[in-house]
């Protein structure tokens, strides 16, 4: 019996220490398996905000590159202006005034020609404002009252310009 209990001893200690290492080893599986999830729902949380912002920000992005497309169309286009001072025959004066649209360097329209009659006192800011292809002209809806100059003075700022 003696030899039977010390054969049986150390498989008895055998068999607890496999049983004890078998619970630890699998309480570590465990905790590692938690935070390998715990990684994968953050992962997967982060992953459906992207998406989520995702359109949003294409929708951005179009609009942003629609609006700067725009602007570069309409920067191409300008105005083409020209003004002189005609004599009639009975010494009156007008203000000629043309304008012709060029998309680049291609004319979209032929000259445009306005004819204001030049008196003293005549405001020279209104000769913007009767353009046909001014934006300026359309966006202010306020006339000045005009100012008071002489003759003289008003045909030489004419000239200056």
């Amino acid at each position: 019996m003696e030899v039977a209990f010390v054969i049986a001893l150390p498989m008895l200690v055998a068999a607890g220490s496999a049983i004890l290492s078998y619970f630890l080893m699998q309480s570590r599986l465990e905790v590692a398996v938690a935070r390998e999830r715990e990684s994968h729902a953050s992962t997967q949380a982060k992953l459906r905000s992207l998406e989520q912002s995702i359109p949003d920000k294409i929708q951005a992005v179009e609009e942003g590159a629609r609006r700067k497309a725009l602007e570069q169309f309409l920067n191409e286009f300008r105005v083409e202006e020209r003004r002189y001072l005609k004599e009639n025959q009975a010494f009156r004066h007008s203000i000629v005034t043309q304008e012709r649209l060029f998309f680049r360097n291609i004319p979209l329209s032929n000259w445009v020609e306005h004819e204001m009659a030049f008196e003293d006192g005549l405001n020279l800011a209104m000769l913007n404002q009767r353009s046909v292809f001014n934006a300026r002209a359309l966006a202010e809806s306020v006339i000045e009252p005009p100012v008071q100059a002489s003759s003289t003075a008003a045909r030489q700022t004419l000239v200056l310009q």
